[in-house]
Protein backbone atom coordinates (compact mmCIF):
# COMPACT_ATOMS: atom_id res chain seq x y z
CA UNK A 1 0.00 0.00 0.00
CA UNK A 2 1.42 3.44 -1.11
CA UNK A 3 1.22 6.41 1.33
CA UNK A 4 0.47 9.87 -0.22
CA UNK A 5 1.09 12.92 1.43
CA UNK A 6 -1.64 15.69 0.68
CA UNK A 7 0.57 17.20 -1.46
CA UNK A 8 0.49 14.40 -3.78
CA UNK A 9 -3.00 14.03 -3.53
CA UNK A 10 -3.00 17.87 -5.05
CA UNK A 11 -0.96 17.01 -7.56
CA UNK A 12 -2.70 13.85 -8.89
CA UNK A 13 -6.31 14.72 -8.54
CA UNK A 14 -6.30 18.79 -8.88
CA UNK A 15 -7.97 19.32 -5.60
CA UNK A 16 -6.40 21.89 -3.22
CA UNK A 17 -4.53 20.60 -0.31
CA UNK A 18 -6.60 23.49 1.65
CA UNK A 19 -9.72 22.14 -0.04
CA UNK A 20 -8.59 18.25 0.82
CA UNK A 21 -8.31 19.71 4.46
CA UNK A 22 -11.63 21.74 4.21
CA UNK A 23 -13.47 18.60 2.91
CA UNK A 24 -11.91 16.36 5.63
CA UNK A 25 -13.09 18.39 8.44
CA UNK A 26 -16.43 19.19 7.29
CA UNK A 27 -17.50 15.62 5.01
CA UNK A 28 -15.51 13.55 6.21
CA UNK A 29 -14.53 12.89 2.46
CA UNK A 30 -11.30 10.95 3.68
CA UNK A 31 -9.41 10.22 6.82
CA UNK A 32 -5.54 10.23 7.16
CA UNK A 33 -3.76 7.87 9.11
CA UNK A 34 -0.94 8.43 10.68
CA UNK A 35 2.70 6.54 10.73
CA UNK A 36 4.55 5.59 14.00
CA UNK A 37 6.21 8.91 14.55
CA UNK A 38 2.96 10.18 14.09
CA UNK A 39 3.09 12.22 9.92
CA UNK A 40 -0.02 12.31 8.62
CA UNK A 41 -0.51 9.95 5.26
CA UNK A 42 -3.17 8.98 2.97
CA UNK A 43 -3.96 5.74 1.22
CA UNK A 44 -4.51 4.07 -2.02
CA UNK A 45 -8.36 4.61 -1.14
CA UNK A 46 -8.72 7.68 -0.53
CA UNK A 47 -6.30 8.45 -3.89
CA UNK A 48 -9.21 6.70 -5.94
CA UNK A 49 -12.24 8.42 -4.03
CA UNK A 50 -10.38 11.89 -4.49
CA UNK A 51 -9.90 11.35 -8.35
CA UNK A 52 -13.73 10.24 -8.40
CA UNK A 53 -14.88 13.66 -6.30
CA UNK A 54 -12.51 15.76 -8.67
CA UNK A 55 -14.47 14.26 -11.99
CA UNK A 56 -17.75 14.39 -10.41
CA UNK A 57 -17.32 18.11 -9.50
CA UNK A 58 -15.90 19.22 -12.19
CA UNK A 59 -18.63 17.43 -14.32
CA UNK A 60 -21.35 19.86 -11.83
CA UNK A 61 -21.94 17.65 -9.10
CA UNK A 62 -21.55 19.87 -5.94
CA UNK A 63 -19.41 18.72 -2.81
CA UNK A 64 -22.64 18.18 -0.77
CA UNK A 65 -24.28 16.33 -3.33
CA UNK A 66 -21.00 13.88 -3.50
CA UNK A 67 -20.50 13.26 0.31
CA UNK A 68 -24.30 11.84 0.47
CA UNK A 69 -23.39 9.27 -2.46
CA UNK A 70 -22.07 5.63 -1.48
CA UNK A 71 -18.55 4.60 -2.69
CA UNK A 72 -20.80 1.95 -5.11
CA UNK A 73 -22.96 5.03 -6.57
CA UNK A 74 -19.89 7.58 -6.68
CA UNK A 75 -18.75 4.34 -9.25
CA UNK A 76 -22.32 4.55 -10.65
CA UNK A 77 -22.05 7.90 -11.51
CA UNK A 78 -18.40 8.29 -12.86
CA UNK A 79 -19.78 5.14 -15.31
CA UNK A 80 -22.58 7.24 -16.48
CA UNK A 81 -20.24 10.73 -17.36
CA UNK A 82 -17.49 8.35 -19.03
CA UNK A 83 -18.65 8.96 -22.36
CA UNK A 84 -19.21 11.87 -22.16
CA UNK A 85 -16.19 13.72 -20.11
CA UNK A 86 -14.90 16.46 -21.74
CA UNK A 87 -12.25 18.19 -20.40
CA UNK A 88 -8.60 16.66 -20.57
CA UNK A 89 -8.11 16.42 -16.83
CA UNK A 90 -11.39 14.38 -15.93
CA UNK A 91 -10.27 12.07 -18.78
CA UNK A 92 -7.14 11.37 -17.46
CA UNK A 93 -8.08 10.66 -13.90
CA UNK A 94 -11.11 8.73 -15.33
CA UNK A 95 -8.21 6.55 -16.54
CA UNK A 96 -6.65 6.15 -13.68
CA UNK A 97 -9.04 5.06 -11.86
CA UNK A 98 -10.05 2.71 -14.68
CA UNK A 99 -6.78 1.56 -14.25
CA UNK A 100 -6.85 1.07 -10.93
CA UNK A 101 -10.01 -0.66 -10.91
CA UNK A 102 -8.73 -3.17 -13.59
CA UNK A 103 -12.01 -1.89 -15.62
CA UNK A 104 -11.56 -2.33 -19.37
CA UNK A 105 -14.91 -0.75 -20.19
CA UNK A 106 -14.66 2.37 -18.37
CA UNK A 107 -11.18 2.72 -20.54
CA UNK A 108 -13.02 2.31 -23.75
CA UNK A 109 -16.13 4.76 -22.91
CA UNK A 110 -13.73 6.77 -22.11
CA UNK A 111 -10.79 6.78 -24.40
CA UNK A 112 -13.39 6.26 -27.52
CA UNK A 113 -15.57 9.24 -26.43
CA UNK A 114 -12.15 10.98 -26.75
CA UNK A 115 -11.16 9.65 -30.09
CA UNK A 116 -14.75 10.63 -31.55
CA UNK A 117 -14.58 14.15 -30.49
CA UNK A 118 -10.76 15.10 -31.54
CA UNK A 119 -9.79 12.32 -33.44
CA UNK A 120 -7.77 9.38 -32.58
CA UNK A 121 -4.28 11.12 -32.77
CA UNK A 122 -4.80 14.53 -30.57
CA UNK A 123 -6.78 11.88 -28.28
CA UNK A 124 -3.26 9.92 -27.57
CA UNK A 125 -1.42 13.03 -27.53
CA UNK A 126 -4.13 15.12 -25.25
CA UNK A 127 -4.94 12.11 -22.98
CA UNK A 128 -2.71 9.43 -23.29
CA UNK A 129 0.65 11.05 -23.33
CA UNK A 130 -0.25 12.96 -20.00
CA UNK A 131 -1.74 9.75 -18.94
CA UNK A 132 1.60 7.54 -19.21
CA UNK A 133 2.92 10.38 -17.34
CA UNK A 134 1.07 9.92 -14.35
CA UNK A 135 1.45 6.35 -14.59
CA UNK A 136 4.84 6.71 -14.66
CA UNK A 137 4.67 8.87 -11.35
CA UNK A 138 2.27 6.28 -9.72
CA UNK A 139 4.68 3.18 -10.66
CA UNK A 140 7.64 5.01 -9.15
CA UNK A 141 5.59 5.00 -5.87
CA UNK A 142 4.30 1.92 -5.38
CA UNK A 143 0.67 2.85 -6.00
CA UNK A 144 0.21 0.69 -9.42
CA UNK A 145 1.48 -3.06 -9.75
CA UNK A 146 3.02 -4.66 -12.76
CA UNK A 147 -0.63 -5.93 -13.76
CA UNK A 148 -1.67 -2.61 -13.94
CA UNK A 149 0.89 -1.84 -16.45
CA UNK A 150 0.24 -5.03 -18.38
CA UNK A 151 -3.43 -4.01 -18.41
CA UNK A 152 -3.61 -0.70 -19.56
CA UNK A 153 0.08 -1.12 -21.74
CA UNK A 154 -1.79 -4.10 -24.07
CA UNK A 155 -5.21 -1.98 -24.17
CA UNK A 156 -3.56 1.05 -25.72
CA UNK A 157 -1.29 -1.25 -27.79
CA UNK A 158 -4.54 -2.88 -29.64
CA UNK A 159 -6.27 0.78 -29.84
CA UNK A 160 -2.79 2.12 -32.15
CA UNK A 161 -2.82 -1.35 -34.16
CA UNK A 162 -6.44 -0.56 -34.86
CA UNK A 163 -5.71 2.98 -35.80
CA UNK A 164 -2.98 1.53 -38.23
CA UNK A 165 -4.58 -0.78 -39.77
CA UNK A 166 -7.43 1.58 -40.67
CA UNK A 167 -5.48 3.85 -42.36
CA UNK A 168 -5.43 3.83 -46.28
CA UNK A 169 -2.39 4.97 -48.30
CA UNK A 170 -1.49 5.91 -51.71
CA UNK A 171 1.89 4.93 -52.39
CA UNK A 172 4.08 6.11 -55.14
CA UNK A 173 7.54 5.18 -56.21
CA UNK A 174 8.45 7.85 -54.62
CA UNK A 175 7.03 7.40 -50.89
CA UNK A 176 9.81 7.32 -48.68
CA UNK A 177 10.07 4.12 -46.36
CA UNK A 178 11.07 4.28 -42.35
CA UNK A 179 12.61 1.27 -40.86
CA UNK A 180 11.48 1.28 -37.01
CA UNK A 181 12.65 -0.49 -34.66
CA UNK A 182 13.56 -1.08 -30.68
CA UNK A 183 17.27 -1.40 -29.56
CA UNK A 184 18.42 -4.52 -27.93
CA UNK A 185 16.99 -4.93 -24.58
CA UNK A 186 14.45 -2.41 -25.29
CA UNK A 187 10.52 -3.78 -25.27
CA UNK A 188 8.53 -0.66 -24.94
CA UNK A 189 6.61 -0.57 -28.08
CA UNK A 190 3.87 1.78 -27.36
CA UNK A 191 5.70 5.21 -28.30
CA UNK A 192 7.29 3.52 -31.53
CA UNK A 193 3.85 1.99 -32.30
CA UNK A 194 2.28 5.70 -32.43
CA UNK A 195 5.16 6.80 -34.51
CA UNK A 196 4.70 4.19 -36.91
CA UNK A 197 1.02 5.45 -37.17
CA UNK A 198 1.92 9.25 -37.85
CA UNK A 199 4.39 8.11 -40.32
CA UNK A 200 1.45 5.88 -42.17
CA UNK A 201 -1.20 8.55 -41.23
CA UNK A 202 1.63 11.32 -43.58
CA UNK A 203 1.84 9.10 -46.36
CA UNK A 204 5.15 7.23 -45.23
CA UNK A 205 5.68 3.37 -46.11
CA UNK A 206 6.88 1.75 -42.86
CA UNK A 207 8.94 -1.21 -42.30
CA UNK A 208 8.02 -2.45 -38.47
CA UNK A 209 10.56 -4.79 -37.17
CA UNK A 210 9.42 -4.58 -33.35
CA UNK A 211 11.68 -4.90 -30.18
CA UNK A 212 15.01 -6.06 -29.38
CA UNK A 213 16.47 -6.15 -32.36
CA UNK A 214 20.51 -6.52 -32.91
CA UNK A 215 21.85 -3.64 -35.04
CA UNK A 216 23.19 -6.33 -37.53
CA UNK A 217 18.97 -7.01 -38.34
CA UNK A 218 18.88 -3.27 -39.16
CA UNK A 219 21.69 -3.92 -41.32
CA UNK A 220 20.92 -6.33 -43.32
CA UNK A 221 17.46 -5.34 -43.68
CA UNK A 222 18.43 -1.84 -45.37
CA UNK A 223 20.89 -3.68 -47.83
CA UNK A 224 17.53 -5.56 -49.51
CA UNK A 225 15.41 -1.98 -48.91
CA UNK A 226 15.36 1.05 -49.94
CA UNK A 227 15.20 3.21 -46.60
CA UNK A 228 15.02 6.75 -46.31
CA UNK A 229 15.27 6.86 -42.58
CA UNK A 230 15.16 4.53 -39.16
CA UNK A 231 13.39 5.61 -36.30
CA UNK A 232 13.81 3.89 -32.60
CA UNK A 233 12.18 4.57 -29.14
CA UNK A 234 14.18 4.38 -25.76
CA UNK A 235 11.64 4.54 -22.65
CA UNK A 236 14.21 3.62 -19.89
CA UNK A 237 16.76 6.18 -18.40
CA UNK A 238 20.07 5.64 -20.54
CA UNK A 239 23.84 5.96 -19.38
CA UNK A 240 25.18 8.36 -21.76
CA UNK A 241 28.56 6.85 -22.60
CA UNK A 242 26.73 3.08 -22.81
CA UNK A 243 23.80 4.84 -25.06
CA UNK A 244 26.14 7.41 -26.93
CA UNK A 245 28.51 4.81 -28.26
CA UNK A 246 25.63 2.89 -29.89
CA UNK A 247 24.27 6.36 -30.97
CA UNK A 248 27.66 6.63 -32.86
CA UNK A 249 28.16 3.12 -33.93
CA UNK A 250 24.09 3.43 -36.05
CA UNK A 251 25.00 6.63 -37.27
CA UNK A 252 28.14 4.93 -38.76
CA UNK A 253 26.23 1.93 -39.85
CA UNK A 254 23.62 4.14 -41.55
CA UNK A 255 25.34 6.61 -43.45
CA UNK A 256 23.37 9.86 -44.20
CA UNK A 257 20.00 8.16 -43.55
CA UNK A 258 18.62 10.38 -41.04
CA UNK A 259 18.18 8.68 -37.60
CA UNK A 260 15.22 9.79 -35.19
CA UNK A 261 15.11 8.76 -31.48
CA UNK A 262 12.73 9.64 -29.21
CA UNK A 263 11.50 8.58 -25.81
CA UNK A 264 11.79 9.50 -21.91
CA UNK A 265 15.44 7.69 -21.68
CA UNK A 266 17.10 10.27 -23.78
CA UNK A 267 16.34 13.23 -21.70
CA UNK A 268 20.02 12.34 -19.94
CA UNK A 269 21.73 12.48 -23.34
CA UNK A 270 23.97 15.39 -24.40
CA UNK A 271 24.07 17.46 -27.58
CA UNK A 272 26.54 16.61 -29.34
CA UNK A 273 25.20 13.76 -31.78
CA UNK A 274 26.18 13.04 -35.48
CA UNK A 275 24.80 15.05 -38.32
CA UNK A 276 22.38 13.05 -38.97
CA UNK A 277 20.70 11.88 -35.40
CA UNK A 278 17.61 13.26 -34.39
CA UNK A 279 16.35 13.40 -30.67
CA UNK A 280 13.44 14.35 -29.35
CA UNK A 281 10.30 13.19 -26.62
CA UNK A 282 6.69 14.98 -28.27
CA UNK A 283 5.35 13.09 -31.08
CA UNK A 284 4.46 16.91 -32.49
CA UNK A 285 8.04 17.98 -32.70
CA UNK A 286 8.17 14.26 -34.66
CA UNK A 287 5.51 15.94 -37.38
CA UNK A 288 7.19 19.61 -37.55
CA UNK A 289 10.32 17.70 -38.08
CA UNK A 290 8.73 15.03 -41.45
CA UNK A 291 7.20 18.22 -42.66
CA UNK A 292 10.42 20.22 -43.50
Amino acid sequence: MAHYSIKDLQNFTGIKAHTIRMWEKRYNIVEPKRTNTNIRFYDDDDLKKLLNISILNRSGFKISTIVGLSDAAISEEILNLAHTLNDFESQIEGLVVSMIDLDESMFEKIFNTAVIKMGFEDAVINILYPFFDKIGILWQIGTITTSHRYFISNLVRQKIIVAIDGLVNSFTQKTKTFLLFLPEGEYHELGLLFHYYILKKNNFKVIYLGANIPLGCLIETSKNHKIAGLMTSVAAPLKYDEFGEYVNELAKSFGKKQIYISGFGINSIGENLPENVSFFNNPLKFKEILSV
